[in-house]
């Protein structure tokens, strides 16, 4: 953070009253700032399925679907979505918003690491078959890094290749760390919807190598017509070079990357991931 950021910063601080929370425990808010993106991404899943998928139908599949923004775009579409995430206000806001619009409720409480098609009884359908419901698996922003070993995540991609049949797609974003140049170090944006408006701050706070972990502050400042405050947070996610994560696809035995793209979501784009690449989409198709 810039000396003039910090005196900003403390000059909104002294003004405002902040709470340290997760940003997870504010579903309301966490999905108007992630949210401006559904649109590009949606129409980059769907046409994903369609460039790289097996073209038979089957369910959207979410893990760590959060709030559910691209759970319920896709069910608007008269699509068949389910997912799941740990945080259970985020899961409840999910499927309220769900049933208010006259789906059924979708997601449920488990973790991203250690989950079968048993939790998702009277959720999916029940079939006889081997071979795995869903069709399509989507974790687009960087979700996965807050699994936190390489045991769990080789556990999240063997619990995703039981749900995901054969021939399916898992688009697997993910925020990896360059080793050729300067990683990126703070990010800023701003979104609104009616009276509502938040402004996002995030900046790393340290990056152990080592570890592979790195933590990055993130602070809501949320914008009412009656109040204003801050939500600060610290994020520890697992960290991924290029090798790293690819190391981690080839070693699952279930998995084959088909192709890469970044976050622009242009399916007329594909990118060639480097030791300087940072945002990559990978599209997985199961073995």
């Amino acid at each position: 953070m810039s000396e003039d950021d910090q005196f900003d910063d403390e000059l909104f601080s002294a003004a405002i009253r902040t709470v340290d929370e997760s940003i997870y425990d504010h579903p309301k808010y966490y999905d108007l700032v992630f949210g401006a993106d559904v649109a590009a991404e949606t129409k980059f899943i769907l046409a994903c399925e369609q460039a790289y998928g097996s073209g038979e139908p089957g369910w959207y599949f979410e893990p760590a679907c959060g709030t559910g923004r691209l759970l319920f775009a896709l069910a608007r579409r008269g699509l068949d979505v389910c997912g799941l995430d740990l945080n259970e206000k985020a899961v409840a806001f999910c499927n309220q918003r769900l049933q208010r619009h006259g789906f059924p409720a979708a997601a449920i409480v488990a973790d991203m690491c250690d989950f079968s098609r048993r939790d998702f009884r009277g959720v999916l359908p029940k079939s006889r078959s081997q071979s795995g419901p869903v069709g399509v698996a989507l974790n687009t922003i960087n979700s996965f890094r807050h699994v936190g070993s390489e045991a769990e995540a080789r556990g999240h991609l063997e619990c995703m290749a039981e749900i995901v049949r054969p021939g399916g797609i898992y688009l697997l974003g993910v925020h990896l760390t360059p080793t050729t140049v300067p990683p990126s170090e703070t990010e800023s944006w701003s979104a609104r919807r009616g009276h509502l408006a938040i402004n996002t701050h995030m900046w790393t706070i340290d990056r152990n190598k080592q570890k592979r972990l790195e933590q990055f502050g993130i602070r809501f400042d949320v914008h009412t017509p009656s109040d204003s405050f801050r939500i600060n947070d610290v994020l520890r996610l697992r960290s991924y070079t290029p090798v790293q994560m690819r190391r981690l696809i080839d070693a699952s035995g279930k998995w084959e990357c088909v192709a890469t793209h970044d976050f622009s979501y242009d399916i007329d784009s594909p990118i060639e991931v480097d030791a300087a690449t940072e945002d990559v989409v990978y599209v997985l198709r199961r073995r």
